[in-house]
């Protein structure tokens, strides 16, 4: 499809649009920013259940007898350990090291698996997965398009969900995944998510997306955007690929390194990964909470009242801990947490602190 109807190709565009939400291009899609506000939506993920159109995000399907080996000569684990209904967070190195995109791997049967690389990357990934899988006896398939995916997020969403499936949702562990009949819709159903909370993930046909949107919206989940998943992930210390990761980063200094495995002979980035490890990193990736109220955003400069030590690579406010938060990579000499430091917004050196990240932690249920 050219590219004005891919803008519009989800299932769930005219229910966003029903619903007044505000969109911006995203990855090649139009996608909501934000329905009822930023940080109101972020509240109710913290105090209840969201639910967030995340069709954007990719689903490439690797199937065949040499499909485990050739993502273990891609991603950054060994993915011979990943168990069948078990799902792994990992990054895709290029061969200087740098980062070419962070995904979730799913092993769905033997030789089946699913990969969620970002919007925006999905073809850069799909490209690499080509360059590495020659004579390999192995089938990629882009199923992006013939597919929608719902992100339910928040402290109440298995209580959300759990009436829409007979599947007892308890026993999907965490980074775990199942079949289920949701609304009676075949549901790949998996227990992750990317705003520090209790969640899951539901891929089903993409003729299927709007009324199972629907149903969690009767039952109360509140309709989330872009806008208020970027706020929660903030809270929560995740890196965003072309924010704080990208191909001129390394997995090392943006604080990846127990996502990586590089002492395997078949991995494609070993060499270069092994040879970062093994020396002083230069810099890292910290987060920091402002003092007073500026907001610090991504490429503000980061000083020590003087000189230059870094740059923001992520910032905002954060509605949960009513303070003005964010993240970048600093001087390795100055990255402790506690470390005052300073940000240039608009000429003026503004006071913050370098703190320990996840900024923000859900509690566990004993």
């Amino acid at each position: 499809m050219d590219n004005s109807e891919q803008l519009h190709h989800t299932s769930l565009y005219a229910t966003h649009r029903a619903l007044d939400a505000r969109f911006v291009p995203f990855g090649g899609w139009e996608m909501p920013v934000q329905y009822s506000g930023i940080l109101d939506e972020a509240r109710a993920v913290r105090s209840s259940t969201g639910v967030f159109d995340v069709s954007h995000m990719g689903r490439v399907e690797i199937d065949g007898p040499d499909a485990e080996a050739l993502l273990s000569k891609v991603l950054s684990i060994d993915v011979a350990k990943v168990r069948r209904g078990r799902v792994r967070y990992n990054v895709i190195c290029n061969l200087d090291g740098g980062i070419i995109d962070d995904c979730i791997v799913f092993r769905r049967h033997d030789d089946t698996f699913l990969l969620i690389p970002n919007a925006s990357n999905t073809a850069s990934v799909i490209d690499w997965l080509d360059r590495w899988s020659e004579d390999a006896d192995v089938e990629i398939t882009n199923a992006t398009a013939s597919s929608a995916m719902i992100a339910v997020q928040g402290p109440e969403a298995e209580a959300m969900l759990q009436p829409l499936t007979e599947t007892d949702l308890t026993t999907i562990r965490p980074f775990a995944a199942a079949h289920a009949a949701i609304e009676g819709t075949n549901t790949f159903v998996a227990r992750t998510g990317y705003t520090g909370e209790v969640g899951f993930e539901l891929i089903v046909p993409a003729d299927s997306g709007p009324a199972i949107w629907q149903a969690l919206m009767d039952r109360g989940a509140t309709p989330c955007g872009l806008g208020a998943r970027d706020v929660l992930r903030l809270e929560a210390g995740l890196a965003l690929h072309s924010n704080d990761i990208d191909a001129s980063t390394n997995p090392y200094e943006a604080g990846l390194e127990r996502f990586v495995d590089p002492d395997r002979n078949e991995y494609v980035a070993g060499s270069a990964l092994r040879k970062i490890r093994d020396e002083p990193l230069t810099r890292k990736l910290v987060g920091f909470k402002m003092v007073g109220r500026w907001i610090a955003r991504q490429g503000h400069t980061i000083t020590d009242g003087q000189i230059s030590i870094g740059q923001v690579t992520s910032g905002g406010p954060s509605p949960t801990l009513d303070i003005n938060i964010g993240m970048g990579y600093v001087r390795s000499d100055v990255s402790v947490p506690g470390t005052a430091i300073f940000v240039d917004i608009r000429g003026r050196q503004t006071e913050a602190e370098i703190t320990a990240i996840p900024f923000y932690s859900r509690r566990r249920s004993a």
